[in-house]
């Protein structure tokens, strides 16, 4: 038999995974014997979202190659396994297990590593890079000690890895040499602003900071001695200060380098050897190296194609970037500096609310040639396209970045405007063409179109624009795109309302008999959940209403990704007595809470086990509060200032008002969270022009301004009506929610919904104050219902015994939950990772275990259990009880118990309560990841008692640090 010849590719980071792809797509893995060495211990992961480590995802979850993959292919992979050194003229690779290979074709996709500025000090203890798990990992260690952490880099990986920081507790600074952060992508304005963002979320930025030295200091920790002799203190370096091509292995091969590095290539990815090819951060095309992942899959792309036969070339790429940093939106695209001669730019900025954006256009005026934005990057995926495909701009180009409510021109741009050949998705190459093209084929949803073309399958980036032309041509194929809230109803949000108020349905299972079918699910539970609140407001914990209930909604607190809950009393308006502050810091101390002003003018108190969540509330009832439903989708806060009682600009009684408010709206259930303020005068020291209502002072009355908020996308508010009396103010806002609450979709914020509005503005006004529907009465009385049924969900639970009895981690046991143990030094959880060293299991013996009665597990819902040193969780489903392991697979919480239980496709499962996981609940399978499963136990009711039985029945290989059953 003929020898195939062997292609060896160096490196299976993400461009090294995606060109294997592409050969396997190509068939090209049956023409040749494809060699793959990866010098990490893990195969290829998403290196965009190394972040997400820190927040319990996991290596399987960041992997990028699919079960089966090298095998299915027939491909050979050498994990952990470094190549040494290559030699052109021999054809041969030697790597570090000594082995040596003979190569026909050689692919170098070896990256890029971390640059070290050469500062002394650099290797001290404490000193890391930021660049693979297993610095990520080494860091995560070293911070279990530290307090503080200092990044050395301000550009994308710096504040990616400042992000990190935070999320490891530290104390995070940021040193840049350069005068303003992100040099290379954003102007002055741009940085100014993502400076003043960065620093509001409690990150200290040092920009024109020259680093001498690093060295140890008194306390043990380090220091940083800067040029201008200024010292910082730190427990912890991050090296991040951009990155250098890996080109060590083709130095000595003798391939031609780059004055500055990197492997040179042509436009075909070929080396200066004809055989060996470079593709990714470590090749050199026309003097330039490329940082980002999406002209690497280009080039993988091309070279794949190249071997194929096709004709292909690699030609460049945009550069233009939109990411999220530390939770701030920053977008920047062509020339963001403006330095096309004759260029002009047009800026916007909007303080109060944090948001820059800046456009550049040509001499004439007729191309985009660049933008930045920062704050809101909303705009990004159409400017990218009319930069790249030359796309004329209209008669007023500041229209682009301008909101409606500033009086811009409507925007009648859109994805009908774009040519076929858009690029729509760059990490996978696809344009418009493509994706209409899925459509027509019968790609009628977004997963669909995923999975067709790959598109939005890559950053991620590209997902609203994939979703818009799929949508486009739907229309365009006179197929009303589906509402369908879930498998289990054929019907939106909207419809599902009416169909809930019209036939006066109290309860899911009378819905879903009379409407729908299965079980239910995550998404249609919850959903309905919410709407029966909205309509009825009938207490939560019913046994019909509770296996609706997201684990927020169940245990009336916010759960954290330990597992833990947050508590938030209510405090209209931020007024508070001196006794009940005093109360709250007591409650505080007591349980170890750590405490955090909100922006709404609340305390938030973290790290509530659910054992203590109705001791804390005992105390809080008595001392006067009231549940604050951070927790539901309904109304939070409603800011205020202090008025016309101590301010001497004031014009109204801000603060009294504000409390009448809160009061008459606190628990109204809605599609998405509302927040309101009221402002003592115009000064506006409550920034009533953010919220979804938003009430100014007049000397005349107040102002009444609508459908703002602040958030991933901010968006003023609209003046709805002037000098109004507190009556009519009140009537237009019960009209203006309820109208919101009966036609908004599934979590659409009240911003969106009024620009879904036909009309707007307009059409709101002419239905709320013109009542040109004719429902005006309806809606107040609708609301007035919803009012009058009002009651504090956490006193009602605290006075039904078996109510209270659901909070415990365990119905069978009194231990408290031992995934929560504190650094009483800080007052905050342990990093995950120390968790089973915390933990002690003690093996369950052979045979039956009585557990607890059957009616102690919720009907239609689940509750925790020991199976001796076991955290199980045991469900209770149509007369069916499962047992299925507690902890969520990614994580180290103990959750699975308070998930929502529905089925797949008539499959039974639970739904897991924080990253919405599905398992079945036969045997724990995952229905989202096989490869992630819960371990599940034989269970039987003898006389009305749960028994377990002491062995798993199958044994399922878990994640992380998980043990093997």
């Amino acid at each position: 038999m003929r020898r195939k010849p062997i292609l060896a590719v160096v490196g299976h980071g993400m461009v090294g995974h995606h060109f294997l792809q592409q050969l396997v797509e190509k068939q090209l893995h049956q023409q040749y014997q494809v060699v793959v060495y990866g010098a990490e211990r893990y195969m290829a992961y998403d290196r965009v979202y190394l972040t997400s480590w820190f927040s319990g995802k996991t290596p399987d979850d960041l992997s990028l190659v699919e079960p089966g993959f090298f095998t299915t292919n027939g491909i050979t992979l050498h994990t952990g396994c470094e190549v040494l050194a290559v030699d052109c003229d021999r054809h041969t690779l030697r790597d570090s297990d000594g082995k040596e290979l003979h190569w026909d074709k050689l692919v170098l996709a070896t990256g890029s590593y971390p640059f070290v500025p050469p500062v002394e000090g650099n290797d001290l203890p404490g000193c890391f890079v930021y660049r693979t798990l297993d610095d990520l990992e080494a860091i995560s260690a070293w911070a279990r000690d530290a307090r503080r952490g200092v990044v050395i880099g301000g550009g994308l990986l710096g504040l990616e890895a400042a992000n990190a920081l935070k999320q490891l507790g530290l104390e995070t600074h940021v040193v840049e040499f350069a005068p303003r952060l992100m040099a290379v992508q954003l102007d002055d304005g741009g940085a100014q602003m993502l400076n003043r963002k960065i620093e509001a979320l409690d990150v200290r930025v040092h920009t024109s900071k020259v680093t001498e030295a690093i060295e140890a200091s008194p306390d043990g920790g380090l220091q940083l001695r800067f040029a201008d002799d200024v010292l910082l203190e730190t427990d912890l370096v991050l090296f991040s200060a951009g990155i250098r091509p890996q080109d060590s292995l083709a130095r000595t091969a003798g391939l031609s380098l780059g004055p500055r590095g990197g492997i040179v290539i042509n436009d075909q990815c070929q080396t200066s050897h004809s055989g060996v090819y470079a593709i990714g951060e470590c090749a050199l095309w026309q003097g330039e190296n490329y940082g980002l992942v999406a002209p690497g899959y280009q080039m993988a792309r091309t070279l794949a194609a190249t071997l194929a036969g096709e004709t292909a070339a690699f030609n460049g790429a945009d550069m233009s970037t939109k990411l999220k940093l530390l939770g701030v939106e920053v977008a920047s695209l062509g020339d963001a500096h403006g330095r096309t001669p004759g260029s002009q730019s047009y800026y916007w900025t909007n303080e109060p609310q944090e948001v820059y954006k800046k456009i550049v256009v040509s001499a004439d005026g007729q191309r985009l040639l660049g933008a930045v934005l920062v704050g809101d990057s909303s705009e990004y995926s159409m400017l990218l396209q009319m930069m790249l495909n030359a796309m004329p701009l209209p008669d007023a180009p500041e229209s682009l970045i301008l909101p409606q409510s500033a009086g811009a021109p409507a925007k009648a741009l859109g994805v009908a405007a774009l040519p076929d050949s858009a690029q729509i998705c760059s990490c996978y190459n696809v344009n418009k063409a493509t994706i209409c093209q899925a459509v027509n084929a019968g790609a009628t949803d977004l997963a669909a179109v995923k999975a067709m073309t790959k598109a939005g399958t890559g950053c991620g980036g590209c997902v609203p624009l994939v979703k818009q032309v799929m949508e486009y041509q739907l229309a365009q194929n006179g197929v009303a795109v589906k509402k369908d809230v879930c498998e289990h109803f054929a019907f939106s949000r909207q419809q599902l309302q009416h169909l809930i108020q019209v036939e006066e349905i109290k309860s899911f299972d009378q819905l879903l008999a009379k409407h729908g079918h299965g079980l239910g699910c995550e998404v249609c539970k919850p959903l309905v959940g919410s709407l029966l609140a909205s309509t009825w407001n009938e207490y939560l914990l019913k046994p019909e209403h509770l296996p609706l209930q997201d684990t927020n909604d169940r245990y009336f607190a916010n759960i954290q990704k330990d597992g833990s809950y947050s508590v938030v009393p209510r405090i209209p308006a931020g007024e508070i007595t001196p006794q009940r502050l005093i109360t709250i810091g007591e409650i505080a101390q007591r349980y170890q809470l750590y405490c955090k002003i909100t922006g709404g003018q609340r305390i938030d108190l973290f790290g509530a086990s659910l054992d203590q969540l109705p001791l804390i509330w005992d105390d809080l009832i008595a001392a006067g509060f009231e549940t604050g439903h951070a927790y539901g989708k309904s109304l939070r806060t409603v800011k205020s200032c202090v008025g016309a009682t101590w301010c001497r600009y004031g014009v109204q009684d801000s603060t009294g008002f504000a409390i009448e408010i809160e009061n008459r709206y606190k628990g109204l259930r809605s599609p998405h969270k509302i927040k309101m303020a009221v402002s003592g005068c115009t000064r506006e020291c409550s920034e009533a022009q953010s919220k979804d209502i938003g009430i100014i002072a007049t000397d005349k009355g107040w102002n009444l301004y609508v459908c703002g908020n602040g958030g991933m996308k901010p968006r003023h508010a609209d003046l709805f009506a002037s000098d109004l009396d507190s009556e009519t103010l009140i009537r237009y806002v019960d009209r203006i929610l309820m109208f919101y609450i009966r036609t908004a979709d599934r979590l659409q914020r009240t911003s969106v919904w009024m620009d879904n509005l036909e009309g707007g503005l307009d059409y709101l006004r002419e239905v709320v104050i013109e009542d040109s529907l004719a429902i005006g009465a309806q809606l107040e009385v609708d609301m007035q219902r919803v009012v009058d049924a009002y009651q504090c969900e956490w006193k009602t639970t605290l006075d039904n015994p078996d109510r209270r009895a659901l909070f415990h981690t365990a119905v069978n046991s009194q231990q408290q939950d031992e995934t929560l143990q504190r650094q009483p030094e800080r007052g905050q959880l342990r990093p995950a990772t120390e968790y089973r060293a915390l933990t002690t299991t003690q093996q369950p013996s052979v045979g039956w275990h009585t557990l607890c009665d059957l009616e102690s597990i919720p009907p239609q819902a689940g509750i925790g259990a020991r199976l001796a040193g076991e955290r199980i969780a045991l469900f209770r489903l149509d007369g069916d009880v499962f047992a299925l392991q507690d902890q969520e697979p990614g994580t180290h919480a103990s959750v699975i118990s308070r998930g929502i239980l529905g089925d797949v496709a008539g499959e039974p499962v639970v739904i897991s309560p924080l990253y919405k996981q599905r398992f079945r609940l036969q045997d724990g399978k995952g229905i989202d990841n096989p490869d992630r499963s819960l371990r599940s136990w034989p269970v039987q009711v003898v006389n009305g008692k749960v028994q377990v039985a002491g062995e798993p029945q199958q044994r399922v290989a878990m994640c992380d640090d998980q043990v093997t059953s």
